[in-house]
């Protein structure tokens, strides 16, 4: 068992490691105590953007030294953190906002400090995933994250019909300028569930809009909003789907990728036989 982080009589003596520091998503007074006393106590910070790191440590008077860890130089400073850590050295990792590694870079150093023996700390606070997700009202004893859809409809389309049949409230994060796409395939794919989209979580301009994917892919409110951006699908109904159904999934699918990869999505995504919709598939683009 790993020994505790922090001295419990001196609270800013921290144990060497690397520690996974979440930071709030929008209102500053989310940051815990422990999370000022690992960033007041590490040798650096990595961060995402130094100067919204920067932000924050000078608003709660620290005044440790960042380092930029994003997509563009993780590969570069990677090797120094990492020995650093192999030198006893304390090494803060957090993200723009949020819990670091949540669709942010992260993981390789997690898994290379964990392969040479380093000790890893989890500071755990706020998600806009698990903030959002219990704002909702929709299911939460089974949830599934999946991050960003792809940025192409054929992509995101696709992801859309792996996730159908899982029986779980599904999250997403997304930006506004492709949100009513996504909503709009959202809708195609799912059909009309319950959704939310959660935008600017803890900020002035919080705003939880709830309704159905047909509702949602309309609504005005909606239109190009701004900032943070989560979306929450419900789970699907345990019910087979009508034959009018099966012919609307399958010609949309069909006029995407053809009456064979056609029939196969929308086999996995309803539970029914590949053979019988490919033959109904072939029917239909005959039609």
């Amino acid at each position: 068992m790993t020994d505790a982080p922090q001295s419990k009589t001196k609270p800013n003596v921290l144990a060497p490691g690397l520690y996974l520091v979440a930071t709030p998503i929008g209102n500053l007074r989310d940051i815990t105590l422990r999370a000022l006393d690992i960033l007041g106590g590490v040798d650096v910070v990595l961060c995402e953007d130094t100067r919204i790191g920067g932000k924050l440590l000078a608003a709660h008077g620290l005044k440790s030294r960042l380092e930029r860890y994003d997509e563009h130089a993780a590969e570069r400073v990677r090797p120094k953190a990492l020995a650093l850590l192999a030198a006893g050295g304390k090494l803060a990792l957090i993200s723009d906002a949020g819990t670091p590694l949540v669709s942010d870079p992260g993981y390789r150093l997690v898994r290379e400090a964990v392969d040479q023996g380093a000790a890893v700390f989890a500071a755990p606070g706020a998600s806009a995933a698990l903030a959002a997700l219990t704002v909702s009202g929709l299911p939460t004893d089974r949830f599934l994250f999946a991050g960003f859809p792809p940025s192409k409809a054929a992509g995101r389309r696709e992801l859309f019909s792996e996730l159908a049949p899982v029986r779980a409230t599904l999250i997403f994060y997304e930006g506004g300028p492709r949100l009513r796409a996504s909503l709009t395939d959202m809708l195609a794919v799912f059909g009309d569930r319950e959704a939310v989209v959660a935008r600017e979580l803890t900020k002035l301009h919080e705003t939880v809009v709830r309704g159905r994917l047909a509702d949602l892919a309309i609504d005005p409110r909606l239109d190009s909003p701004r900032g943070e951006i989560v979306v929450l699908v419900g789970p699907g109904e345990d019910r087979a789907a009508s034959a009018d159904e099966v012919d609307v999934a399958l010609a949309e699918a069909v006029a995407r990728v053809g009456p064979a990869r056609a029939a196969s999505e929308v086999a996995k995504a309803l539970g029914l036989n590949r053979r019988e919709l490919y033959a109904r598939a072939l029917a239909l683009k005959g039609d």
